[in-house]
Formats: C-alpha cells, sequence, structure tokens
C-alpha cells in the first residue's frame, strides 16, 4: 500500500473499474477451488451463457484447468493468474469458476502494485470474498458474483433478475435501484447427472425484504462478504483495513452451504460488537441464507425456520450494539439464487422509509 492507505488504513479515493463492452475478453480462473474438472458439462455451461448472454469471450487461464488438489497445494499459482490478469490490457474483466475455504493462503503470492495500477472488474463471490476486501484495501470495488459453476450455470434457464443485475454489474458504471427477487431457490443442483441440467430447479416466492434497526435513511461504502470468511480475516488479522476506515461503512453480510447454525452466527457477530466494529456502520446488507445442501435436504417449515433464526440473532445483536443502523435482510445475493453482483467498495443508500435500496 502506498503511505498515505497505510496511515490512515482507508484508500484517499476508490476507484470502479471500468465497465465491460460487448465483445470483451473476460478471464476465466480458480483463484479459490475447481470443480470444472469433476463437472465439466456444468462449467462448460457457464462459458456458453458468457458467450451467448452476455456477448463476452471467456479466457480460460491455467488454474481454470487445475483440479482442486493441485490448487490446494498451489496458492501462488492461483495469485499469478489473478495479476496476470489484471496487467493484461486486453482482459476487460475476471470471474471466477466457483468458491471455495482457502484463499485466504493465496493473498501474501499478489503484488498489490500490480492490482492498483490495473484496476479490472473482478467478479467472484463467497471465498473470494477475501479477495475482495484485499482489492478494497487497495481502493478498488470489485463484484460480489456472479461466479462461472454456481450461477450462470444454473439449471433449465437463467433468472431474469441474474440476467438483469449482472448485465448491470458487466456493462453500467453502477447497478442502480434494487429490486426484490420475484422468486428464489436454493434447492442444489444435480452436477452427477448432466441431463439435469435442462430441468429448472424448483423455487418458491420471495417474501421480500425485511427490515429492522434503525429508521432513518444512510450511505456508505460496502464492505464485507461471507461470514465464515470473515471470520478467517478477523483471526487471521493480516489483511483488515484499520478499524477507524470502516466507520461510515455499510456491512455486507450472508452465510454459505455450510448452514452454521444460528448460535454460531450470533458469537461471531457478538465478538465483533464486544471488538467495537459494529457500531461502526452506518447500516447493513444481509443475504437469504440457503438452508439446504446436496448432503441435507430439508422441508420447507424447516428452511423458513432455519432462515427466521438466523434473521433473528442478526437483528438481535445489531440491535445490542449498533440500534441505530437499518438492517435489511433477506437480499437477494450470495448462496441462494438469483443473486446480485453488489458491489464491494461501491456506494450504496438505504432508505427504510421508502424501503430502497441504491448503489451509485
Amino acid at each position: 500500500m502506498d503511505s498515505e492507505t497505510e496511515q490512515n488504513g482507508w484508500p484517499d479515493t476508490f476507484v470502479t473499474p471500468p465497465p465491460l463492452e460487448r465483445g470483451d475478453r473476460i478471464a476465466v480462473m480458480a483463484p479459490a477451488s475447481n470443480r470444472r474438472t469433476d463437472f465439466g458439462e456444468v462449467y462448460d455451461l457457464g462459458l456458453e451463457r458468457l458467450r451467448e448472454v452476455f456477448d463476452l469471450e471467456p479466457v480460460e487461464y491455467p488454474t481454470a484447468t487445475r483440479d482442486a488438489e493441485y490448487l490446494l497445494e498451489n496458492p501462488e499459482e492461483r495469485a499469478r493468474d489473478v495479476m496476470d490478469a489484471f496487467e493484461d490490457p486486453d482482459i476487460a474483466g475476471i470471474i471466477t469458476v466457483i468458491g471455495g475455504n482457502d484463499q485466504i493462503r493465496v493473498l501474501k503470492h499478489l503484488d498489490p502494485d500490480v492490482l492498483r495500477e490495473n484496476p479490472t472488474r473482478f467478479y467472484g463471490y463467497s471465498d473470494n470474498t477475501n479477495l475482495a476486501l484485499y482489492l478494497w484495501n487497495l481502493g478498488i470495488a470489485s463484484y460480489y458474483g456472479p461466479c462461472v459453476m454456481t450461477e450462470l450455470a444454473m439449471d433449465g434457464h437463467l433468472f431474469e433478475h441474474t440476467i438483469e443485475y449482472t448485465d448491470r454489474a458487466f456493462f453500467a458504471d453502477s447497478l442502480g435501484e434494487l429490486r426484490p427477487a420475484a422468486e428464489f431457490t436454493d434447492e442444489t443442483g444435480d452436477w452427477a447427472t448432466p441431463e439435469q441440467l435442462e430441468e429448472p430447479r424448483g423455487t418458491e416466492p420471495n417474501p421480500g425484504w425485511q427490515w429492522a434497526g434503525g429508521d432513518d435513511p444512510v450511505s456508505g461504502r460496502l464492505w464485507g462478504g461471507c461470514l465464515e470468511i470473515l471470520d478467517q480475516q478477523f483471526i487471521v488479522d493480516q489483511y483488515l483495513p484499520d478499524e477507524a476506515a470502516l466507520d461510515g461503512t455499510v456491512l455486507v453480510l450472508e452465510t454459505s452451504e455450510e448452514l452454521p447454525d444460528a448460535d454460531w452466527v450470533a458469537g461471531v457477530l457478538r465478538a465483533l460488537g464486544e471488538r467495537g466494529v459494529l457500531e461502526r456502520f452506518a447500516g447493513a446488507l444481509v443475504g437469504r441464507p440457503p438452508a439446504r445442501t446436496h448432503l441435507e435436504d430439508r422441508p420447507a417449515d424447516e428452511r423458513e425456520a432455519y432462515r427466521s433464526q438466523q434473521r433473528q440473532v442478526i437483528e438481535d445483536v445489531f440491535a445490542r450494539y449498533n440500534p441505530d443502523a437499518p438492517v435489511v435482510t433477506n437480499v437477494d445475493f450470495g448462496h441462494t439464487w438469483p443473486t446480485t453482483p453488489i458491489p464491494i467498495g461501491g456506494w450504496v443508500e438505504i432508505d427504510p422509509q421508502e424501503e430502497t435500496i441504491r448503489f451509485e
């Protein structure tokens, strides 16, 4: 980091890298993990959607062809792909294959000067929270999704909500005003049965956003991501900004297909409250949590109970440590579908009175 950033822990300016244009080349890589080598048909469908739905030309970087074991043992090569793509003037954007759970090991192999001097739009979520927050420290906004396999390769067809907001994330200067999706799913795809890719997953009506906390409109720069990865970041405590740099920001928060218990979620947030972090946020956007996995299905009433319990503990912890912050839950980003690729490091306005969310 430069000296001013090192002094105050906050970049003097943030940049949203320039939007892509139809026909541009987009790098495809696996800086987290990779399932392409296990489920090639799913991966190929994601690339097909990049070409046919968004008119982008995917360029496969070396890690996109490596299996999970190789990537686990070679974090420096994952970092090299990221830096090579940022430096390549013919690459307009970077999209990840999928998430994972060890990307924090990649960060020490990155050269911050390479990334800072070549801002490029980066797309990925889950474990890619690590890279998003690394870029945040450099003053570079990135997008929390989509990924090639877990969103673009959606069974049957892409949600219209996905197309609309991914189109904005690729080609527009900002996402503008966000609307709730009409329906959603957390049903997992059967990637081991390729013909299932032709059948849409079951959906259920979206009950909309839930509002809690303060009533006054707030605005701020987005910071955060997947809670399981944020927990790792605070434990390692090597890549976090100075906590004062979080003053007035808006927390982005969601949980993964690991389905953490509500008590675990509450415990992590309470620890951040005791640390003095939660009180710094102007507000919070909370993604709808998945409530089942390919290993554990649940009936509808149990899924709703899981979501409700998680929502309640998040609201309760904020009520204790930061009662004036508006908290919006059940937002369409993270590990359910459709997902909105919200800009980590971008600017958001939250109005509880009008119940609106707008990105600049």
